[in-house]
């Protein structure tokens, strides 16, 4: 039998393994949290110095900003005429942008303009607009409409009076190849343009450039309006509709004045490379064929074919007439306008016709493959009433497509180096 000094002994050396053990299990839990939190503030300094280059990089990368990048914007967007207006042009090394700008900066307005230049197609002949914009006078800042420290030192730098806001991603079918891009540039691009807007004191009047497509598969002609446009056919013109809803939203909270245009099928020298006018005529002097759509059941497509000399003066008459905006740093003092016009030719011409004006303009046959429509976004025909513009702001088309095309394929010839016959020096 063993004796209670013993059986003491035994207990507390029991007492001494059992802590001994806690200890253990303290220190091993001890040791993993330290190294937990090593590891979190190693993550953390990673992290904050991955900030800060990128912050950097962003800083370095930035092509804008400087007393003589200030004094550029200044200089641009002088007016030069008793009630002129003070505008910024976004997308203005595109197609209609450019002439846009050229046409304001003639008239004595003052134009700032803004564009990325991105490769949706040949970046170079953005250059050479946005060349053609400095050698009158106006500065082209590169930039994305996306970037609100841009948009904000834009507004510090020049009370603008007015906003022409051309800048999109254009194009139909492309937006089954890259649908964010129209979201970033037609969406979120909008809303970006719309807050500085919104924020400027004095705010300005903001026209910007929809889209026909907005009518979808709307059968009721001529497109009106007010006809119903909640069945788009394609990305991009849900993005433009999107883009309608989003500016009357802006126009009832903060009380900016808004004009939005549908352009028809605009087309003229300085054209876009993917438009069907433009592709026709390079394969033609090219001498590869040409692909030409038809509808089902096989009627010809058609398009309301708008020459961009009449485009750009229903822009500066919808400017001209657009009213004030009635906000100041965001904040709403009464109703402000908020206006949609058709801008359109109100003569479609079918695709087969276009072409043939092209055969006789270029002295080339055209090589055609005709195929049926594929369920890409587009519709078999556009064709506007353009009654409201005419109403409000005398807007009148008068250039045909003979005309137009004619036009057209001399500034090509001109640019591209060819002679007519299709020679190429």
């Amino acid at each position: 039998m063993r004796s209670s000094s013993h059986r003491r002994r035994e207990g507390e050396n029991r007492e001494g393994l059992q802590h001994d053990r806690q200890l253990n299990r303290c220190f091993t839990s001890s040791t993993v949290f330290t190294w937990v939190l090593f590891v979190m503030a190693l993550i953390a300094s990673y992290l904050s110095f991955q900030s800060i280059l990128d912050t950097s990089s962003r800083y370095l990368a930035a092509s804008w900003g400087g007393i003589q990048w200030e004094a550029q914007v200044r200089r641009s967007a002088q007016i030069r005429r008793t009630g002129g207006a003070a505008v910024l042009v976004t997308g203005a090394a595109g197609f209609v942008g450019s002439h846009v700008s050229l046409a304001l900066n003639k008239r004595g307005d003052g134009v700032v303009g803004l564009d990325n230049f991105n490769a949706y197609y040949d970046p170079s002949l953005k250059r050479a607009r946005a060349a053609l914009l400095a050698q009158r006078g106006v500065f082209v800042v590169a930039g994305d409409v996306n970037d609100d420290r841009l948009l904000g030192k834009l507004f510090d730098v020049v009370p603008f009076t007015h906003v022409m806001h051309l800048a999109a991603q254009a194009g139909v079918r492309y937006a089954m190849e890259n649908p964010s891009s129209y979201v970033h540039s037609n969406v979120a691009g909008l809303v970006a343009m719309l807050e500085a807007c919104k924020s400027a004191n004095p705010q300005p009047a903001v026209v910007w450039a929809s889209s026909s497509s907005v009518y979808g598969l709307n059968e009721k002609v001529p497109f009106s309006e007010t006809d119903q446009t909640d069945r788009p056919a394609s990305l991009y013109a849900a993005t433009k509709k999107a883009g309608e809803e989003i500016a009357h939203s802006y126009n009832h909270i903060y009380g900016l004045s808004i004009t939005g245009l549908r352009f028809f099928t605009v087309y003229g020298p300085w054209g876009r490379p993917d438009m069907a006018y433009f592709s026709f005529t390079r394969s033609i002097l090219q001498g590869k064929p040409i692909t030409v759509y038809r509808g089902k059941d096989r009627p010809e497509l058609a398009r309301d074919f708008t020459f961009i000399d009449d485009v750009v003066r229903g822009c500066l008459a919808a400017l001209d007439t657009a009213g004030e905006s009635t906000g100041s740093g965001g904040r709403k003092r009464g109703a402000a306008p908020y206006r949609i016009y058709n801008l359109g030719n109100t003569r479609p011409v079918t695709v087969p016709a276009l072409v043939e004006i092209l055969e006789r303009h270029l002295g080339r046959k055209a090589k055609k493959n005709i195929v049926e429509m594929p369920g890409n976004g587009d519709v078999p025909f556009t064709h506007a009433n353009i009654s409201s513009a005419q109403l409000d702001f005398g807007y009148k088309p008068s250039t045909d497509l003979e005309t137009g095309l004619w036009k057209f394929v001399r500034w090509y010839l001109s640019y591209y180096g060819y002679q007519r016959g299709g020679y190429i020096p």
